[in-house]
């Protein structure tokens, strides 16, 4: 027996040597191996890369003295290969963020190193959300401490950039357009249909995009890259997983996630699917009495009663369930080309609109019932990838998208028996050939085309609820309405050295747009409206970096928004005794932008950044009193009200800084912040200018990390600065009840701090825990904007099995 043991050994021994020795890479925290890894040694001509498992061979490095190990995002290792031999080829890398050489996607829809592009690109990675646990992705958005999240309801999530916001800034998936034809001026909440446990990584550019996205990007884009399914790299199948459960104790949170890839050679099939069920949201204990919930309403036996809340912490309306399903396959038929096909589906339940649920009129709550109908959002997209080398192009990808949205608003007042409903269904279309093609060392072009389709359907019917009757009502829309987008266009980029990159770009697009509107309800002047316009976008910046620690960026651009379906012909009340009434006389939107950023790193150790900018809107599309048929003011939903309309009636200016610093400490600790201040100034009809409703007060994170074997902490605190009842834009002010009161009577958004503790450890290389306590002082605080207060102190737990 001992001598079969002692051949067997030699055996084993004799495969390794004959068949390579495996090393396996893996992150120092989450235990998971870590794919194209890449090691160089002095006697290889090529780098190698570690596989979707982690997984190198590195005999070829057999008595070397050293290997060097890299990995974008992680501390370099140089180790010898008896070094690796006595570590039992298996390596853990640690994650630091201070260098300056990452890659995005978002600039020119390619892969490139982010110190070739000359405007500010944020990154938020898988593990951020594993450690931070965001309950959606506008969550996800605002913990970076770049972009300011606005809510109005429990299912909101309204991101603003650079002072700009809702149809103004984009939102891609995959690389698809989502904005639609109805996006709004007014808050939205289309993001949170996104799954932040679904998703492989977010890219937020700053400032506009509409060279490569075309209209709305003008603050910035939003482009979140869903999971992809893993091919396996040998004759064997890879199967992987994730199953995720998490309780949150602000607002009852119970969410589930599961996620299952499999690859094979030439296939890869990956499903997710998430569920998450959110009660009534419990604010802090400390902070200004105003935003308390001291009452509500309930229906019972057909009779409306106004109930006192016993508990008035408790945000009574806020709750809803959400659930998210995406289904990916891969498919390589060749060596040169790549199929991709993904399916997104998002539901709501019926979200309560709760700023408009605690509104008063005449010293009683208004509304009865004001909630939004489920939120649905379902994309089917096609990608295809072809590798070439020909005069055209080296890489070109081909994509195919249809999505559909439907959303739906309900209202009733207090005591009425009538409830207003009303529908929209956007179907959305869209084909984008993208190409990409290096001339040389130096030259590189990426250009493509796009075509963009949204066709409107929209309904209303009026309900008694006491009879049950349905009687026809006014749409919100013009129903049938659609608008398409049409576009060509370029980026070129010259590395003119090792240290200057230039990179420039140029877009037309032409903009239709089509609406025929019912008279049935209203006495407009019109019966159509028709835009056929187009709109010429240009971009020129340089990244300079005179030694490897310094990178510094101009950048100049322009951006457009065209007027669309919600721009022209949207009837709503904006506010009380306001209703907005279409205006088909509208011509696009221009923005002028100017960025100047600087980026220094002191070794391994320290990262300083910083980015200025101004931007300039010429012809802003603004809501303005109006006349309709010569009235200044028209019934609407039994009521007098003001009209409005959106009109091309203004300009306006933005200005502002971004900051972040990075710090290495000893002992696995580490400092980091980001700081955003911003001032925006918009033109009012008497030639003055007033604040700009979308520039957010003063911003920011500060977060002390801690990073160890398999246990990652982040002690954090977000910060707001307050916004005075004289920086209140006009539109603010006329919503008193969002704000709390100052001493002289009037509304203002106050300062505010939290503090937060969030810790991630890995048990075993297929279990993790995840744990936090948020607003640990329990602060009751409002952000900007906002109709709901922000969770009190809250506990997080969330167990995650990996396969």
């Amino acid at each position: 027996m001992k001598k079969l043991l002692h051949v067997m050994g030699w055996l084993c021994l004799l495969s390794s040597s004959t068949f390579g020795q495996v090393l396996t890479v893996k992150d120092q925290v989450t235990q998971q191996p870590l794919e194209m890894v890449q090691l160089s040694g002095v006697n290889t001509t090529q780098p190698i890369f570690t596989d979707s498992k982690g997984k190198v061979d590195v005999s070829p490095f057999k008595g070397l003295d050293s290997v060097v190990v890299r990995l974008v995002g992680y501390d370099q290792k140089i180790l010898s290969y008896g070094q690796l031999q006595r570590m039992g080829f298996q390596l853990y890398l640690r994650e630091n963020k201070i260098a300056l050489n990452t890659v995005v996607v978002s600039a020119t829809r390619w892969q490139q190193d982010a110190k070739e592009v000359p405007q500010r690109v944020s990154t938020i990675r898988p593990k951020d959300v594993l450690l931070r646990q965001p309950q959606t992705a506008a969550d996800m958005l605002g913990q970076t401490g770049e972009v300011y999240i606005q809510k109005s309801q429990g299912g909101g999530g309204s991101p603003m950039i650079r002072g700009f916001a809702t149809n103004r800034v984009l939102i891609a998936v995959d690389g698809v357009r989502m904005n639609t034809a109805i996006y709004r001026s007014g808050n939205l909440q289309n993001v949170i249909s996104l799954d932040p446990f679904a998703t492989q990584r977010t890219e937020v550019l700053f400032g506009p995009g509409s060279v490569m996205y075309g209209s709305d990007a003008i603050g910035g884009v939003m482009n979140f890259y869903t999971l992809s399914p893993k091919y396996a790299t040998d004759a064997t199948q890879v199967v992987k997983g994730n199953a995720v459960v998490r309780w949150s104790s602000a607002n009852n949170e119970k969410t589930g996630h599961l996620d299952l890839s499999y690859g094979l050679k030439k296939w890869a099939f990956l499903t997710s699917a998430t569920f998450s069920d959110y009660g009534d949201l419990r604010m802090g204990s400390r902070g200004p009495d105003d935003y308390l919930r001291r009452e509500y309403v309930r229906t019972q036996n057909g009779h409306d009663e106004v109930i006192a809340n016993p508990d008035q912490e408790r945000q009574v309306d806020t709750g809803y369930d959400q659930l998210n399903l995406m289904q990916k396959i891969r498919y390589r038929a060749s060596d040169n080309w790549e199929l991709q096909y993904g399916f997104h589906y998002s539901a709501t339940s019926n979200v309560p609109r709760y700023d408009r649920l605690t509104l008063y009129r005449n010293g009683t709550l208004r509304s009865a019932e004001w909630y939004y109908g489920p939120q649905v959002w379902a994309m089917q997209h096609l990608q295809a990838t072809h590798r070439a080398n020909n005069k055209l192009f080296d890489q070109l990808s081909i994509g195919l998208a249809h999505q559909l949205f439907e959303e739906s608003r309900h209202n009733r007042d207090l005591g009425k028996a009538a409830r207003y409903n009303r529908h929209e269904k956007v179907n959305a279309y869209s084909a984008n050939l993208d190409f990409e093609k290096a001339l040389g060392q130096r030259h590189h072009l990426f250009y493509g085309l796009e075509t963009v389709i949204n066709k409107v359907h929209s309904t209303g019917t009026d309900q008694n609820v006491n009879t049950g009757a349905v009687a026809p009502g006014p749409s919100r829309y013009p129903d049938g309405a659609d608008w398409s987008s049409h576009a060509a266009f370029l980026t070129y980029r010259f590395k003119a050295g090792e240290k200057l990159t230039v990179l420039t770009g140029a877009r037309y697009n032409h903009i239709l747009l089509n609406a025929n509107f019912d008279n049935s309800f209203y006495d407009l002047p019109f019966t159509s409206a028709d835009i056929n316009t187009g709109a010429v976008t240009g971009s020129a910046g340089m990244v300079f970096s005179p030694v490897l620690s310094w990178q510094l960026s101009s950048n100049l651009s322009t951006g457009f928004r065209s007027p669309n379906v919600d721009d022209i012909g949207k009837i709503f009340d904006s506010a009380p005794g306001l209703v907005v009434v279409p205006n088909p006389d509208l011509k696009p939107e221009y923005a002028y932008n100017a960025d100047l950023g600087a980026a220094k790193t002191f070794g391994e150790v320290l990262k300083l950044d910083a980015t200025a900018f101004y931007t300039y809107l010429q012809d802003a599309l603004v809501r303005r009193d109006y006349t309709l048929g010569g009235e200044s003011s028209i019934e609407y939903e039994g009521e007098r009200s003001q009209v409005q309309a959106i009109q091309n009636a203004a300009f306006a200016r933005v200005w502002g800084v971004q900051a972040g610093m990075e710090l290495k400490l000893p002992a696995g600790f580490g400092l980091a912040a980001r700081y955003n201040v911003q001032h925006g100034r918009e033109e009012l009809d008497n030639g003055t200018e007033a604040p700009l409703r979308h520039a957010a007060p003063a911003f920011g994170t500060a977060r002390l990390t801690y990073t160890r074997l398999r246990l990652k902490a982040d002690l954090y605190t977000v910060y707001n600065g307050a916004i005075r009842y004289n920086q209140l834009a006009p539109e603010e002010r006329d919503k008193a009840y969002l704000y709390a009161t100052d001493r002289n009577g009037n509304p203002y958004s106050p300062a505010w701090a939290n503090l937060n503790l969030k810790a991630l450890y890995q048990l075993t290389q297929h279990l993790s825990l995840s744990a936090g306590i948020e607003n640990i002082t329990d602060q009751r605080y409002r952000p900007y904007s906002s109709g709901i207060a922000a969770a009190g102190r809250n506990v997080v737990l969330s167990v995650r099995a990996t396969l």
